[in-house]
């Protein structure tokens, strides 16, 4: 099984695709970042992760997405604009018949941590370690990515 994971944002829009195997074993397949030019209308940007995100679907072939829950507490423009490019990603995997699964920032921390309060480091570390890989995998949105991914094959498995 492959699961596609998202970090949602709209100048930097974090991907990771996994695959879990039958014994549960986790491997990275790819993982990255849809970058947009920060002066481009909002418009063109969404266009841009759509046509990415089509893209890297197509690529990996995935068999369901897990996309991480807005949160934010500070700036509700910034919100507003990340809802949108939510809006985008949910709508290139209904297209692909993909499952879509929801996870908030605390439940993707406590699952990967026990902890959901963990910072950014614990994550990054616990995401190099389930996916057995000599480093932490780069640029931090990447990482948000695949931990969301991770999350979703453990709470498929009811971990």
């Amino acid at each position: 099984m492959r699961i596609l994971g998202i970090d949602p944002g709209t100048g930097i829009c974090g991907f990771g695709v996994i695959e879990v195997d039958g014994r549960n074993n986790v491997r990275m397949i790819t993982a990255g970042v849809i970058s947009t030019p920060p002066h481009t209308p909002l418009a063109d940007r969404l266009l841009d992760i759509y046509d990415s995100l089509s893209q890297i679907i197509d690529e990996c072939k995935p068999d369901e997405t897990a996309v991480e829950k807005l949160f934010f507490n500070q700036n509700i423009t910034t919100g507003i604009t990340v809802a949108e490019a939510r809006g985008v990603i949910m709508l290139v995997a209904r297209q692909h018949n993909l499952v879509i699964a929801e996870y908030t920032p605390l439940q993707i921390k406590q699952t990967l941590t026990g902890y959901g309060r963990a910072d950014k480091k614990q994550m990054q570390e616990m995401v190099r370690i389930h996916l057995n890989l000599k480093e932490i995998p780069k640029p931090d949105d990447a990482a948000d990515a695949l931990a969301t991914a991770i999350t979703h094959s453990l709470m498929r498995k009811g971990v």
